[in-house]
């Protein structure tokens, strides 16, 4: 069986990897300048917290550089399955900040829309604010798209959290853009639209953090593998030739390394040498299904009931 993931050596995944996300640094400190003065001098709060948004990916650009190459560490001694938890937990972080961006664009905005129905001013946008949300667009979904496509060929975790808060930008911009459309268009007393765009935006910020913990977490404390993954491991250990049986199946994940234990029964007249080529066998079906993965098995002889 083929596996997905194409098959490329620790320093090439670093390589691959940090070419990927200074990219994206750049491409967001870039942004995230353009988008606040299009929004201090474009006179859109939106476009002020899609900024600030960007600018929050400048933060977890750098986190994911740093951890990149540590969680592509070799086991040791001390970390005798690797370092991928590391990446699980730092992608746990990149959730927590993500959402802290969120909530902080949520309150500003719910904070400029009371005080709009409370005969505040809420000033008219500018083409200069509308124009930056098309590029912001653009612009991020390229980048969600590029970040996705690396991150899934070298197996991060942490790349593909980060790809996804791209795209959560890219999904920001698509409200901003609504909101300073109608705030410019439709009259000033629909100027509102300016920062209900950025509750919007904070409410689809907080909903990507949120799956993004959901699946950290999950791996933290060591649940297990999906259902579809499972029930694949178990027809490929089933309809290996000469496994009787098994049992015992455990499995869990160590950053891009799946772990899987199990115990198989053979018949227990055949010679060690044979055993231990069905157990290889077995071994080998599943990594060439899941790439990089710990397989241990345990061998029981099989008795009819």
């Amino acid at each position: 069986m083929e596996c997905d993931k194409d098959i490329v050596s620790s320093a090439e995944e670093v390589k691959i990897g940090r070419h990927v996300t200074w990219i994206g640094f750049w491409t967001n400190a870039g942004l995230s300048v353009l988008k606040i003065l299009a929004g201090i001098f474009g006179r859109s709060s939106a476009m002020i917290a899609d900024g600030v948004h960007s600018a929050s990916d400048l933060l977890t650009d750098v986190v994911v550089l740093i951890v990149i190459g540590v969680s592509r560490k070799k086991a040791d001694s001390s970390h005798s399955y690797g370092h991928g938890k590391i990446e699980t937990f730092v992608t746990f972080i990149i959730a927590l900040l993500l959402a802290a961006v969120g909530i902080g664009i949520l309150v500003d905005g719910v904070e400029r829309g009371i005080g709009f129905f409370n005969g505040e001013e809420i000033l008219k946008p500018t083409w200069f604010a509308l124009d930056m949300a098309i590029i912001s667009i653009l612009a991020k979904e390229w980048l969600f798209r590029f970040t996705r496509s690396a991150a899934r060929k070298i197996g991060s975790s942490a790349m593909e959290a980060n790809a996804w808060h791209h795209r959560s930008d890219a999904f920001s911009s698509l409200a901003t853009l609504a909101g300073i459309a109608g705030a410019m268009f439709l009259g000033p007393e629909w100027r509102f639209l300016d920062p209900l765009a950025a509750v919007v935006v904070s409410a689809l910020i907080i909903a990507t953090a949120g799956n993004m913990a959901k699946t950290s977490v999950r791996e933290l404390v060591e649940a297990s593998l999906p259902k579809e993954e499972s029930d694949l491991i178990c027809n490929l250990i089933a309809t290996t030739p000469g496994v009787k049986d098994f049992h015992h199946l455990r499995s869990r994940s160590n950053g891009n390394t799946k772990i899987i234990d199990f115990h198989i029964k053979l018949d227990p007249d055949i010679t060690l040498k044979s055993a231990h080529d069905i157990a290889t066998n077995v071994e080998s079906r599943i990594k060439d299904e899941f790439g990089n993965a710990v397989v241990n098995i345990h061998m029981e002889p099989y008795y009819k009931q």
